[in-house]
């Protein structure tokens, strides 16, 4: 933050939070000790102001926080691999200074932000991505509403969650019938907002259900 202590590290989206980059990993990895069953991905983006230094002492902190918990970039696993290794976090870091020095650094993940206000759009977006043919590694399927200057005039007293509320059964509908995989038009990891207001997550897990089929 331009005007914070330089080792103080903020998230940032339009505005800075006032919780420290450092003490919410501290917590993460303090949540993967009790559970540890879990994977988690974190992408690191947008970096505003960060200089070499500054990435460096990052990725320091990425780095004695979660220690051997991290997977180390390669071929992408599989989840039992990763419980066979101890593996539990994923880093996605997009300066690839960084990925260069640091083997524990995955590249960017690619995201498909549609940058829609209506659910159709968004669902049309998605699926003209698809039919072009997916990345290879991982990448995330958003199906996130994004609110325009023209929403916010006409809804002056709206915000993302009344947009996006009513269109959750749309979205869900469109998770249930998406295939994991490598085909070409397969998904990988797919994103969305206020996922504890619906079947989201229990929706994304049974879509591995279908790799048993294959």
């Amino acid at each position: 933050m331009a005007d914070g202590s330089e080792k103080n590290l903020h998230f940032v989206h339009m505005v800075y939070t006032s919780a420290l980059v450092e003490d919410t990993l501290t917590e993460i990895s303090e949540w993967l000790e009790s559970h540890p069953r879990e994977v988690l991905i974190l992408a690191c983006r947008n970096f505003e102001g960060m200089d070499d230094d500054l990435h460096e002492y990052l990725t320091t902190c990425i780095k004695n926080i979660f220690g051997d918990l991290l997977c180390p970039r390669g071929d992408v696993p599989t989840l039992r691999q990763l419980w066979a290794r101890g593996h539990q976090v994923i880093v996605s870091y997009e300066d690839e200074g960084s990925v260069s020095r640091h083997p524990e650094l995955w590249p960017g993940i690619p995201y498909w932000w549609g940058n829609q206000v209506k659910t159709q759009a968004l669902i049309h977006y998605l699926e003209a991505m698809k039919s072009c043919g997916r990345p290879g590694g991982f990448f995330v399927a958003g199906t996130n509403l994004t609110e325009n200057l023209g929403y916010v005039l006409v809804h002056p007293s709206g915000s993302l969650r009344t947009m996006t509320l009513p269109s959750l059964p749309d979205l869900s509908a469109w998770v249930r019938e998406q295939c994991p995989g490598p085909g070409p038009r397969c998904t990988n990891i797919i994103a969305s907002d206020f996922i504890g207001a619906d079947t989201f997550v229990s929706d994304v897990i049974r879509l591995n259900d279908k790799l048993l089929w294959c």
